[in-house]
């Protein structure tokens, strides 16, 4: 054999090599899928550009983005966890964390986490994702609650600087009505209609669950706030049919002048400059009661235990917790800083930042115990039956607290 020929041979046989060792890399690379919640229209195209990014930093590693509906997500993580069918990486309701945690699917992060990495984050912003002393969701977005008002109409009803108690809300209302507007925005439809219900529990000294882990809202606190929606209602102080809108329905009737007040998040501010950036608006704590208080969320990001990419999977994480993610995704959103760097911030330090972090000293975060959505459940439906006439305030919080306590196990 010539020296052309065994050159030609020994060349083919490491073309061969290189190819097989080509379709080893390909075969072997790491593809993290993550399902996120859908904010808003911004959602999927900063997931989608977080990936480009570290894609790019990391050869060889796919990052699939998956982006659904907050209605339906709950549902669609749990019918893919039973197929064996779901992600590596899941945004959830961080409420939702103990089921997963029950059902040994969510992967405790305390062992990719060291002491750097726990100080990236403001106070006690890792609690709410932390069962049984170990942490199993990172705080993706955080958000307290607080009143909305036009500042145009309240100035007409005399509350220039807003309504500081129901008191000040049914009399500004009454007032608005003489002039052909709603006063306040009532969710009742969808997710968390429950917690509008919360509000007014919560100004009234009342809680959802009491510390014998039992329903505690069908106390006189929450017979009282449920009449004063209904009250409300029934005096046409409200948009009319308010169980035909959910959180984003009452909002856009806010953005439209149609209603003057209406509780909501952070990110409601943003929406405004973008759609309706002429209305004039002012930020209070919800109204009092006999008391102050105010909802306060975290939605978590979790790794499931069956992921076969755990590793890189959690470097994305450490990534998306950095700085220059952590302030694009919080300021295009809307949301509460959660990490230091975030705070520092200008673009995170805004007057109606300050204002909604002002209020989580009073705030409640959601109790991390088995049955809290199949509650929140109940109320909801109670709270429609009331709205519609169907049922007395008592009577349906009441049955509602029978059903929420089978759920609580109590």
């Amino acid at each position: 054999m010539s020296l052309q020929v065994r050159v030609s041979v020994a060349l083919g046989k490491i073309a061969v090599a290189l190819a097989f060792a080509g379709m080893a890399v390909t075969s072997h690379a790491d593809t993290v899928r993550i399902t996120v919640s859908h904010y808003s229209d911004a959602t999927g195209p900063y997931f989608n550009k977080m990936a480009q990014e570290f894609e790019k930093a990391n050869p060889g590693t796919t990052i699939k983005i998956e982006e659904v509906n907050w209605d339906t997500l709950q549902q669609k993580l749990q019918t893919d966890i039973m197929g064996g069918a779901n992600s590596d990486l899941a945004l959830v309701g961080t409420r939702w964390l103990l089921d997963f945690v029950k059902d040994d699917v969510a992967e405790p992060l305390d062992g990719y986490m060291d002491a750097s990495f726990k100080d990236r984050f403001i106070g006690q912003m890792l609690a709410p994702g932390k069962i049984k002393g170990k942490v199993y969701g990172l705080p993706i977005a955080a958000s307290t609650r607080a009143l909305y008002y036009n500042k145009d109409l309240l100035a007409k009803a005399g509350y220039p600087n807003g309504p500081k108690t129901w008191n000040d809300v049914i009399d500004a209302s009454k007032k608005l009505k003489a002039m052909g507007i709603a006063g306040f925005g009532l969710q009742g439809k969808e997710i968390e209609t429950d917690v509008y219900f919360y509000y007014g529990l919560w100004s009234y000294g009342g809680d959802v669950i009491g510390k014998d882990g039992k329903a505690a809202f069908n106390s006189q606190a929450g017979v009282k706030a449920a009449t004063l929606y209904k009250t409300m209602i029934d005096e046409g102080l409200t948009e009319p049919g308010v169980t035909g809108y959910n959180r984003e329905g009452v909002q856009n009737l806010f953005k439209q002048g149609r209603v003057a007040m209406v509780i909501s998040l952070p990110f409601l501010s943003k929406q405004i400059a973008k759609e309706a950036p002429k209305l004039k608006y002012g930020i209070d704590p919800i109204p009092t009661g006999t008391t102050q208080a105010s909802y306060a969320v975290t939605d978590s990001i979790m790794m499931f235990k069956n992921s076969r990419v755990k590793k890189i999977a959690w470097k994305f994480l450490d990534f998306l917790f950095t700085k220059g993610p952590r302030v694009e995704f919080s300021k295009t959103e809307g949301f509460l800083p959660t990490t230091k760097t975030e705070a520092s911030d200008p673009a995170l330090n805004s007057p109606d930042t300050r204002v909604f972090m002002a209020l989580l000293p009073n705030a409640r975060f959601a109790p991390t115990v088995t049955g809290w959505e199949d509650t929140g459940k109940a109320v909801s439906d109670a709270m429609q039956s009331v709205y519609l006439g169907k049922a007395q305030p008592a009577a349906a919080l009441n049955a509602a607290a029978e059903k929420a306590n089978q759920s609580l196990g109590k």
